[in-house]
C-alpha cells in the first residue's frame, strides 16, 4: 500500500474528496435523466438551427452596396465576387482557345443531328488544365447574333434538352428553343448523380464523389463546372471585337451552375434560373455536392441575385428535381421543388437589399402554381425580349434527325469524370508546394520569433479552417453524481453548460490519496468514432481503449473522458453539414466544449492547471489534431490511431484506406490541402509537447505515410526550433488502439510526475 494512499485512509482531513461522497463539493447535484450523450447531440442541433438561422441577418457585415451608379455597384460588390470565386474554388486559370473543337470521327458526317431550324454539333472546349468542357453547339439557321448557354439538371443530358434524345418534352427543350428562335446554343454536359458503390464499399453519386476530393484541396464540383461555363463565355466573347449578347439558362443543377455563373462574371447580359432558386437555408439537407463552405455565412441566394444586378435576372418558380438520397455510406439528402412563397420572398429580399429600382432588373415568372413545368415559354420569351425587343420564342420546329449514332453518354461522363478526378489528384501532388506557400511568414530562426508569427496562423485556423462562434461562455453551473469507486480512485459524471442548448458532458476520475494543498496533473481522454467516456476507462470496449483512463489514473493521474459529439453516425454527421455553411465545423462547437471543460478542472483545488494534457484515440486523434492548437490551457498533445499525411488520406483514390470511399462523408474540411495538413497542426500545438502513438498494423493509413508526415514535424521542433525533447513518435507492433507504454512515459515526463510505488 503506497504511502500517499495510507495518508488517505488513516487521515481524510487532509484529503480533498471525502469516498462515497454523492457529488464533488461546489457542484449541484446531476439529476440528468436518460441518455445525456443524446441529449447533447440534440442540443447542439438546436444551436445550430438557430445560429443558421442567424446567418440572414448577420451577412449584412460584408456588404457596403453603392447604388449612385451601376460601375460603382459593381465595384461596391466585387469582394463579394472574390468571396464567392474562393469558396467554390473558382480559382484557378482558364486555359485560351481559338474556337470550340468538333467531335466527328474520320468517316461520316461532322453534324450530329439536323433539322430544317439548326444543326447540332458535339464539341468540346479546354477549361482548367486538362479539364474540358464538352457538349452541344446548335448552330441556328438564321443566327440572330447572340448566343444561350443552356445548362440542363444534372438527371438530363444535353441531347434532353436539345431535341436529340428522348426525356424531356417538345416544349421544355429549352436549348432546342432557342436554337430554333435564332440563338446560337451551347449547351455542356454536366456530372450526373450516378448512384453507385465506390470501390466496392460506400454508395454515393458521382457528383459527391467528385466533391470529396475537391473540398479537401480547395476546389469544388461547383467550381469547375463554373469553370467549363465561364470558358463558353469566353468563346461567345471572341465572336466579336464589339462583343454579343449572352445569356445564361439553367435548369435545376443547371438552374445553380447559371445563378453562380452570373454572380461571378459580369459578361453575362441575361440569367434563367429556373426550378432552382430559393432559400438556402437547408442546404445542410441538400446534396452533399451543393455544399459550400462558407456560403451561408455571407450569401444566400438573394444575395447572389443581388451580384448580377443591375444585369438581368429571370427566375422561373417551377417544379425542381425531386429525388431522396438513402444514408448508404453517401450523404443522405432530400430535394424537393422550392415553395413557391419562399421563392417569392427570396426575389423580395433581393430587390430590397439591392435598394435601388434604377439597378433592379429582376422578373420573377411562377409556372402554374410554382410547381408547373420548367422552361416554359413566358421564362425563354422573358429572356429572348431583354435581348432582342423584337424576338420571341418560336413555336416548336420539326424534331431534329440524327445523322450519325447517338453519343455514348455514359462514356462521356466517364471521361469527364475522369478529367475532373485526375486533376485533383494532381492538385494532391502539388499540395505540399501549395501549404509551403502558404506558411512563408513562419519565422523559425528562434523559437521568440516562432510564437509570434505563428500567431495569425492559428486566427486562420480558428476562423476559417476550424470556424469560431463568437459568444461568451455560459456559467458552467458544473452537475456531478458518484458513478464508480475503487480503493484508488472515484468516479463522478460531469455536466457543464457551455452555449444555450450546449452542454459538456464526461467522466472525472480522481485518485485516492491526494493530500491537502497538493495539485495533480489531468489527462483528458478522448474516445474515438462513436464512442462513450465509458469506453476510455474499461466499462465497454477495452480493446482498443485498454482502458487507458482508469490505468492512467491508477499511476496517479486525476483523468477526464468528454463525450465528443462524433456519435449516432447520421444525427452527428448531419451537425457538420449544418456547420459547414456557416464557416464552422463540428470542431466549433467542440473547441469550447473542451474549453469550458478545462476551464472547469482549474477550478478545482487539486488539480494543477498548468498541466492539463490531452491523449485521443482514433477520432479522438483527430481531436488532438484539432483542439489543443485553440485550447492553450492543454499543455501536451497525445495523437493515438489517427496521425497520417492527412489531406492525402481524405483525397487519394489510390489507396483502399482513403476517405473517398468510405462512409464518413462529413469529414472532410474546406481546403485542408492549401493550408493545414497535420504536420502543420502540429505547429499550432509547438512548443508544447507533441506525441504520436501508431501501431504498424492500423489500417488508418501506411507506416511510410505517418512516418513522412511525422518527419516534418519532428524537423520543425528539433531541427528547426532545437526542441530536442518535446516530440516523439511510438511504432509498436499492434492495430488500431492505445498502447499505453510510451505514451505514459512520454505524459510522466512532461507533466513532470511520478507514478507512487
Amino acid at each position: 500500500m503506497s504511502r500517499l494512499f495510507s495518508l488517505f485512509l488513516l487521515a481524510p482531513l487532509l484529503c480533498v474528496e471525502l469516498a462515497g461522497a454523492q457529488q464533488l463539493g461546489n457542484t449541484k447535484p446531476l439529476i440528468h435523466e436518460g441518455d445525456i450523450a443524446s441529449d447533447l447531440v440534440a442540443g447542439v442541433d438546436r444551436f445550430l438551427l438557430r445560429q443558421l438561422e442567424s446567418t440572414i441577418t448577420a451577412r449584412s457585415r460584408y456588404w457596403d452596396r453603392d447604388t449612385s451608379s451601376a460601375e460603382a455597384y459593381n465595384k461596391s460588390v466585387a469582394r463579394n465576387r472574390e468571396r464567392l470565386a474562393e469558396i467554390t474554388g473558382v480559382v484557378d486559370s482558364r486555359r485560351k482557345f481559338a474556337d470550340l473543337s468538333v467531335l466527328a470521327g474520320t468517316v461520316g458526317p461532322v453534324e450530329a443531328a439536323k433539322s430544317d431550324l439548326f444543326t447540332a454539333y458535339n464539341v468540346q472546349w479546354p477549361s482548367v488544365r486538362d479539364i474540358t468542357g464538352v457538349g452541344l453547339l446548335l448552330k441556328p439557321a438564321q443566327p440572330n447574333g447572340a448566343f444561350i448557354i443552356a445548362l440542363p439538371d444534372a438527371d438530363q443530358t444535353p441531347e434532353m434538352i436539345s431535341g436529340l434524345a428522348e426525356g424531356v418534352p417538345p416544349v421544355q427543350q429549352f436549348a432546342r428553343r432557342f436554337a430554333e428562335s435564332g440563338f446560337t446554343v451551347i449547351v455542356p454536359a454536366i456530372i450526373s448523380r450516378e448512384y453507385a458503390a465506390r470501390n466496392n464499399r460506400a454508395k454515393m453519386t458521382t457528383r459527391e464523389f467528385l466533391y470529396r476530393s475537391s473540398f479537401e484541396l480547395g476546389r469544388h464540383l461547383i467550381g469547375f463546372e463554373i469553370q467549363k461555363v465561364l470558358a463558353a463565355v469566353d468563346w461567345c466573347e471572341s465572336r466579336s471585337p464589339q462583343g454579343v449578347d449572352v445569356a445564361v439558362v439553367g435548369y435545376g443543377e443547371g438552374g445553380l451552375l447559371a445563378l453562380y455563373s452570373a454572380a461571378l462574371d459580369t459578361r453575362i447580359d441575361v440569367t434563367l434560373v429556373s426550378g432552382y432558386f430559393d432559400s438556402r437555408q437547408q442546404m445542410w439537407s441538400e446534396p452533399v455536392s451543393r455544399n459550400v463552405h462558407a456560403f451561408l455565412d455571407q450569401f444566400g441566394d438573394a444575395e447572389l441575385a443581388t451580384m448580377i444586378a443591375p444585369r438581368h435576372l429571370v427566375i422561373e418558380a417551377a417544379k425542381g428535381p425531386e429525388f431522396e438520397l438513402k444514408s448508404e455510406g453517401g450523404a443522405p439528402a432530400v430535394l424537393d421543388t422550392p415553395d413557391p412563397k419562399v421563392v417569392t420572398a427570396e426575389v423580395e429580399r433581393a430587390r430590397d437589399l439591392i435598394g435601388a429600382d434604377s439597378l433592379t432588373n429582376i422578373e420573377l415568372i411562377v409556372s402554374g402554381d410554382g410547381h408547373g413545368g420548367f422552361a416554359s415559354s413566358a421564362a425563354l420569351n422573358a429572356v429572348a425580349s431583354i435581348i432582342d425587343a423584337d424576338v420571341r420564342i418560336a413555336k416548336v420546329g420539326p424534331a431534329p434527325k440524327l445523322c450519325k449514332e447517338a453519343t455514348d453518354v455514359k462514356a462521356r461522363e466517364a471521361q469527364q469524370t475522369h478529367e475532373i478526378g485526375s486533376h485533383t489528384q494532381w492538385l494532391l501532388t502539388e499540395s505540399h508546394f501549395i501549404r509551403q506557400e502558404f506558411f512563408k511568414d513562419l519565422d523559425t530562426s528562434s523559437l521568440e520569433a516562432y510564437e509570434k508569427t505563428i500567431e495569425p496562423y492559428r486566427d486562420y485556423f480558428r476562423h476559417e479552417t476550424i470556424g469560431h462562434f463568437d459568444l461568451p461562455l455560459k456559467a458552467m453551473n458544473p452537475r456531478t453524481r458518484l458513478v464508480e469507486e475503487s480503493n484508488k480512485w472515484t468516479r463522478y459524471e460531469v455536466v457543464l453548460d457551455v452555449f444555450d442548448d450546449v452542454i459538456a458532458y464526461g467522466l472525472i476520475t480522481i485518485p485516492k490519496g491526494i493530500e491537502k494543498d497538493e495539485q495533480r496533473p489531468v489527462v483528458v481522454c478522448q474516445h474515438g468514432l462513436e464512442g462513450r467516456p465509458q469506453d476510455v476507462i474499461g466499462e465497454k470496449s477495452s480493446q482498443y481503449y485498454s482502458a487507458f483512463a482508469t490505468k492512467l489514473a491508477e499511476r496517479g493521474f486525476i483523468t477526464f473522458a468528454p463525450q465528443n459529439l462524433y456519435i449516432f453516425t447520421d444525427r452527428f454527421r448531419s451537425l457538420q453539414r449544418k456547420s459547414y455553411p456557416q464557416r464552422k465545423t463540428l470542431f466549433s462547437t467542440i473547441v469550447p466544449q473542451h474549453q469550458q471543460i478545462v476551464n472547469w478542472l482549474k477550478t478545482l483545488g487539486y488539480v494543477d492547471g498548468d498541466r492539463i494534457a490531452f491523449y485521443g484515440l482514433s477520432y479522438g486523434g483527430k481531436s488532438a489534431m484539432r483542439i489543443p492548437p485553440l485550447v492553450a490551457d492543454y499543455c501536451l498533445s497525445i495523437c493515438s490511431a489517427d496521425f497520417n499525411e492527412w489531406v492525402l488520406k481524405n483525397a487519394t483514390t489510390q489507396y483502399n484506406f482513403s476517405y473517398m470511399f468510405t462512409g464518413e462523408y462529413e469529414i472532410f474540411e474546406w481546403n485542408l490541402g492549401g493550408t493545414f495538413n497535420y504536420a502543420e497542426m502540429a505547429y499550432l500545438i509547438c512548443p508544447r509537447p507533441f506525441m504520436v502513438e501508431r501501431g504498424h498494423f492500423d489500417g488508418v493509413g501506411k507506416d511510410q505515410w505517418v512516418g513522412y508526415e511525422f518527419g516534418r514535424v519532428r524537423f520543425m521542433y528539433q531541427g528547426l526550433l532545437k526542441l530536442q525533447d518535446k516530440t516523439e513518435i511510438e511504432w509498436f507492433d499492434g492495430p488500431h488502439k492505445i498502447n499505453g507504454v510510451g505514451t505514459f512515459r512520454f505524459l510522466e515526463k512532461h507533466l513532470d510526475w511520478q507514478v507512487p510505488e
